[in-house]
């Protein structure tokens, strides 16, 4: 319990500092929620008065009747007036915290590290970043602000009542706490099932949007009912959770009315003897004297009694708001809180030439399993350097040491003699071009994806690496030409999205390249003129190629070998050859339907 209340604590913290910079907002919400409750609780006084007024004195004392409603009626116009206000400055505080959180955490995602988007779901991810701050806002500024016109409407009601009749006010105060008790004691555990409710809904988007983005796949292999069998899991747990925390929630409201009825019961009760026993005149108990009771006293009371208790039952209306907005930030919180890539860094690389050194690395994913160790590569300036081996070799987690998606446990990576942990992270990331198996395309034009990276190129720059890239002809095709926007209503296939990102390198034109299975998508006459255009672009510049297919780095001037992490052999393709060994049974294995070699 101290460990929630101590997150709680935290959370209203960072949330206050977000809210800070709109000072102006809550000034407003405040002079507006003040007007409200006075506004609000001065109308009974009116009305009461009215009621005398009427029957006091035997007779009707009309102009006391037409002011106290004339009043009466001002008290509800200005009230509602002020109420609207209120909402008005909440709900632009809200927005506002929404735009902050989401900003915020879009941000922090932009700059997380490799390893926090390999290692959560996508679906949950975006859940946080959307419906997350939602619940936030919903719940925690607009209960807050009940929360807060509740506070002040049960303050002043308290110094009236006392005014009135103090005896009567003492059995409301007295009473009132068994209302909050009820409360406290049924939302005690609200908070932890609402934190599982949300986690559950992330897991929930995930595997739903795991489901939309491979149901091809899903349908090919027959798997629907898995998949709903899957889903059906997990929405029954989110059932579950929900159904316990709502019904948890729920108790909450009529308890606290049960016992507001209860304290006004007594409230009416003891208001009808002290009337009786005024009878129009100065009641005395004892001593002590406590002035006039009369009807109209008695209906202000009850309508003070009725007012001092019904934001008890709005604020544990508020309590499963709060519990459900506490739940949210926490986990919205976790993606703001994600440390960043390191971007720092001293070093400059004037002009790249692209000699590369990794010496002695090693890294794992998992301490628990190693995975590369001790790793030696020199690489000279202008090579075009080939990585093969068996799936699950290491291959893709080198090139994730190259462009620093991950930092090796030890050892270190140099470009030029300089240790690329030394290298401004956005500088050092420019030295490289990078085309993988999977194309990424933003939802805008064909010209700004060519472009990507690439700020500032002219139509004509654009326009001539598509056309070396091989792809300018499809994009004449399309319904706009380079200024078609990649929605999902045009239809491109994933070898022309490839060749729009090897268009994308090229007009880049960066000092050295790393291209991985960057033709696997596409047919084989156009693979060969790919080929020769990135032999162009290649030349003189440092090359790293990632390749199953091995007649695609024959003419490399080195070829890594790596199996289980390691690289095993290396050389030229001539070389390895002659050595007979992990290589030659590679190339063997994967030409032996076309040539028989034989050691």
């Amino acid at each position: 319990m101290k460990e929630i209340k101590k997150v709680k604590k935290g959370l209203v913290r960072r949330l206050t500092a977000y809210i800070r910079p709109y000072k102006g907002y809550v000034a407003g919400a405040v002079i507006f929620s003040i007007l409200y409750v006075v506004f609000v609780l001065l109308g009974p006084v009116l009305y009461g008065e009215a009621i005398d007024a009427m029957i006091g004195k035997g007779q009707v004392d009309f102009r006391a009747v037409y002011i106290m409603v004339g009043g009466f009626a001002l008290c509800v116009l200005v009230g509602s007036a002020a109420q609207k206000f209120l909402n008005n400055c909440v709900n632009s505080l809200c927005y506002k915290l929404v735009r902050d959180l989401r900003r915020d955490a879009f941000d922090s995602l932009t700059a997380a590290s490799a390893k926090y988007i390999d290692t959560h779901a996508q679906g949950d991810v975006m859940t946080r970043i959307v419906n997350d701050v939602d619940v936030i806002t919903d719940g925690l500024l607009q209960g807050a602000a009940q929360l807060f016109t509740g506070v002040m409407t049960i303050l002043a009601t308290l110094v009236v009542m006392f005014v009135i009749n103090y005896i009567i006010a003492l059995v409301v105060v007295i009473l009132t706490p068994l209302s909050l008790f009820v409360a406290a004691a049924i939302t005690k555990r609200t908070f932890r099932l609402f934190r599982k409710q949300v986690r559950i809904q992330g897991e929930l988007v995930a595997h739903a949007k795991e489901m939309f983005g491979g149901q091809k796949t899903v349908i090919l292999f027959n798997e629907e009912a898995y998949s709903e069998k899957k889903f059906e899991s997990i929405n029954a747990r989110l059932n579950e959770i929900g159904w316990r925390a709502q019904y948890a929630s729920a108790l909450t409201n009529p308890s606290t009315r049960f016992v507001n009825a209860v304290i006004s019961a007594f409230v009416g009760v003891l208001g009808v003897i002290f009337c009786i026993l005024s009878d129009g005149g100065e009641l005395v108990l004892g001593a002590v004297s406590l002035g006039a009771f009369t009807v109209g006293k008695l209906s202000v009371f009850l309508s003070y009694a009725n007012q001092y208790t019904k934001p008890f039952n709005e604020i544990s209306n508020v309590v499963t708001q709060l519990q459900n907005a506490f739940a949210s930030s926490a986990r919205v919180f976790e993606v703001i809180d994600e440390p960043g890539e390191r971007m720092e860094g001293d070093q400059h690389i004037a002009e790249c030439r692209g000699d590369v050194s990794i010496e002695h690395a090693y890294f794992s994913y998992d301490p628990e399993k190693p995975l590369i160790e001790d790793l030696n590569v020199n690489v000279r300036a202008g090579s075009k350097v080939a990585i093969v081996g068996p799936t699950g070799c290491g291959k893709t987690t080198l090139i994730n040491l190259l462009m620093r998606f991950y930092d090796p446990d030890s050892g270190r990576i140099t470009v030029d003699g300089t240790d690329i942990r030394d290298i401004p992270l956005d500088e050092y990331r420019k030295l490289f071009g990078m085309v993988l198996q999977e194309s990424f395309l933003s939802g805008e034009t064909v010209a700004y994806n060519i472009a990507y990276g690439a700020e500032g190129a002219s139509r004509e720059e654009i326009e001539r690496a598509a056309k070396a890239a091989y792809c300018d002809f499809f994009i004449r095709n399309l319904e706009k030409g380079y200024d078609t926007v990649l929605t999902g209503n045009v239809n491109i296939s994933q070898g022309e999205k490839q060749l729009l990102c090897i268009a994308r390198v090229m007009l880049a034109d960066p000092p050295m390249l790393i291209l991985d299975e960057a033709t696997s998508n596409i047919d084989t006459m156009t693979e060969m003129r790919i080929q020769k255009a990135f032999r162009k672009i290649m030349k003189g510049r440092t090359s790293f190629v990632v390749a199953h297919r091995l007649s695609t780095v024959l003419d490399a001037d080195m070829i890594l070998v790596m199996n289980h992490g390691a690289v095993i052999e290396q050389g030229t393709h001539a070389q390895l050859m002659q050595k007979k060994g992990f290589y030659f049974d590679l190339y063997n294995a994967q030409f032996a339907g076309s040539e028989k070699i034989s050691r």
